[in-house]
């Protein structure tokens, strides 16, 4: 599974930069950021297309970074309660284990009185 993954990421790799060399052009282009609002107005320098595809990468890792943190913090808090619930279930089957066995029977009839139902037989 390991070398499945090594592969998958090489492939991908090997996909963004056939991409890239296929579009330099394209991507060596500058654009300008323009924000206008009532109170606020800013324009960016000029930056080419390239630094704002790879901003625009890292920022989605780091998010992505975040969001993992989190997921690992819960799922760390879910592995402790499991943990606890499971020893807590092994407590309890031991000490049922350790029950001592009596002899007194389940339905609580006397031994001497006999049962009023009769077998049921088939033909």
């Amino acid at each position: 599974m390991n070398i499945f993954k090594w592969m998958c990421t090489i492939f991908l790799g090997l996909f963004v930069l056939i991409v890239i060399v296929q579009n330099y052009s394209s991507f060596s282009q500058t654009v300008t950021f323009k924000i206008n609002l009532l109170f606020f107005k800013w324009e960016s320098p000029p930056v080419s297309l390239y630094l704002v595809s790879c901003i625009t990468f890292c920022f989605g890792v780091v998010l992505t970074g975040f969001y993992s943190i989190f997921e690992r913090f819960r799922l760390r808090r879910e592995i402790k309660r499991l943990k606890k619930e499971l020893s807590e279930k092994e407590k309890e089957l031991v000490s049922l284990r350790n029950l001592p066995v009596s002899e007194e029977e389940v339905g609580g009839s006397d031994k001497g009185e006999k049962s009023s139902e009769e077998p049921i037989t088939t033909n």
